[in-house]
């Protein structure tokens, strides 16, 4: 149950359909192929995709011929782009792919769908915000929440997150000592 004060912070999120998926570095070789910073979970992921987006409403696609892996980046191709000077004009770029064309674990959710959940205590229902954004730092995801007090950054680590429901926009936290700032 959400706070009447914190009303004014909810909105009703709708879950994107168009994903990010990384950014494209450099080229890679004379033909059409990219470097690509993937920011899913990786190319298996990416495997699974026959057409990816240059755009968020997925307007602009390009077909994905071959994803393969390269230390912690993945080379792409794409059956459009054929020549480096193609390829040169996708540096930067951001790519999307559609939601519907991935699978993932039951269970698993995507880091887009928590940007707005309502975070409460597992035990009282007291709720502590929102969470407006989505960090790592190397060692776990860390959630921004938003309250009408300030920011507060939550470790997204097992000892802390009992559960996430992201289609009734809830994630519940065991509160450790020191997370919020309590009178």
């Amino acid at each position: 149950m959400s706070s009447p004060a914190l009303s004014g912070l909810y909105n009703i999120v709708i879950m994107e359909q168009y994903l990010e998926l990384g950014k494209i570095n450099n080229t890679h070789g004379l033909r059409g192929e990219v470097k690509f910073e993937y920011w899913c979970d990786g190319v298996d992921y990416l495997k699974q995709l026959k057409r990816v987006y240059l755009d968020s409403a997925g307007e602009k696609g390009l077909t994905l011929l071959s994803v393969r892996p390269q230390k912690n980046i993945a080379i792409l191709k794409f059956a459009e782009i054929t020549t480096i000077e193609q390829a040169q004009e996708l540096k930067n770029k951001v790519l999307y792919c559609n939601r519907d064309d991935a699978e993932i674990d039951d269970g698993a959710y995507y880091l887009a769908d928590i940007i707005g959940c309502e975070v409460a205590d597992s035990e009282t229902g007291k709720s502590y915000g929102v969470i407006t954004d989505v960090m790592n730092f190397g060692s776990c995801d860390i959630y921004e929440v938003k309250s009408e007090s300030g920011n507060t950054l939550v470790p997204a680590t097992p000892d802390i997150i009992v559960s996430i429901d992201t289609d009734n926009q809830k994630v519940s936290i065991k509160v450790m000592k020191g997370l919020f700032d309590e009178d």
